[in-house]
């Protein structure tokens, strides 16, 4: 009896020891699977964000073609609102602290030229899904230099407030933040109409910012004519799949976002400075 319940002890510390290591290695299998994912679709819009190339066109937004886009997806406006995006920005508390981070969602649009065509490349996270708890999708088109580039942004609008997200490439799911922010060619990002942060001289009329008053410090923006920033600041948040699938599994949006709340310390955080090589100097003086 006793050689029996010291055997039992044994299995049993066994068994614990056993059940802990799996779950370090799925864990450990899965931050990888993470990591590599948020990589791999960092490299991928960091390729096309240095593709963009200002048109030389038009500069306003009735009949000009849009070089660089962004809005956040909690924007409304009577022009190009998204309502198919409506995404209020998740607040996560920080472990050890009072302090909040607030997540954002941006759908963006970039023009490019490769050889003898216009190409037109744009991203958005589909926040209304709830089969695939936000999946990032990429949309991509091209014409002739020929033909105006004005429908490549409207082809993207397009496909986004009417949410033909079948139309686009899936890239990834569990993206909870996706910001894009547009610097000048002094390194200050670009805020409003008339003047930048302190210490911008230049001022750009064919840069419209949008909305007047920010979502909660994000600017979205229109870029025309010969205006492209000097760079863009790009942020993902991705995150694990053992909470992503638990959040999918509750039945309502409030409950997921309540869940969602808590898990800060489940989200893996990817940031770049990304520089245009096609910036117009000129248009910075």
């Amino acid at each position: 009896m006793v050689a029996v319940a010291l055997m039992s002890l044994i299995v049993i510390a066994l068994m614990a020891v056993f059940s802990s290591t799996q779950k370090a290695f799925r864990a450990s299998v899965t931050q990888t699977d993470v990591l590599e994912g948020g990589r791999a679709a960092m490299e991928l819009i960091t390729q096309d964000l240095r593709q963009m190339t200002p048109s030389g066109g038009t500069s306003n937004l009735s009949s000009g073609p849009v070089n660089f886009f962004s809005l956040d997806n909690n924007t409304y406006d009577n022009i190009y609102a998204v309502p198919s995006l409506a995404y209020s920005p998740l607040q996560q508390s920080l472990p050890g602290s009072g302090l909040l981070r607030n997540n954002f969602l941006n759908c963006f649009f970039l023009l490019g030229r490769e050889n003898t065509k216009w190409i037109g490349i744009g991203y958005a996270v589909d926040s209304t899904n709830t089969t695939q708890l936000y999946p990032l999708y990429r949309f991509y088109a091209e014409t002739n230099l020929a033909t105006p580039p004005r429908a490549l942004f409207e082809n993207f609008r397009n496909a986004v407030f009417y949410g033909q997200w079948t139309n686009m490439s899936h890239v990834m799911d569990g993206v909870v933040h996706f910001v894009v922010r547009a610097d000048d060619a002094n390194g200050y990002p670009m805020t409003n109409t008339y003047q930048f942060n302190s210490g911008q001289r230049a001022t750009n009329r064919n840069v419209l910012f949008y909305p007047p008053v920010q979502v909660q410090g994000e600017v979205g923006f229109y870029f025309f004519s010969n205006t492209v920033p000097a760079s863009v600041e790009l942020e993902l948040g991705v995150l694990e799949d053992q909470p992503l699938q638990h959040a999918g599994s509750l039945p309502t949006a409030v409950l997921r976002t309540q869940y969602l709340q808590q898990q800060s310390g489940r989200v893996h955080l990817f940031r770049q400075l990304v520089t245009i090589p096609n910036v117009d100097p000129a248009a910075y003086q």
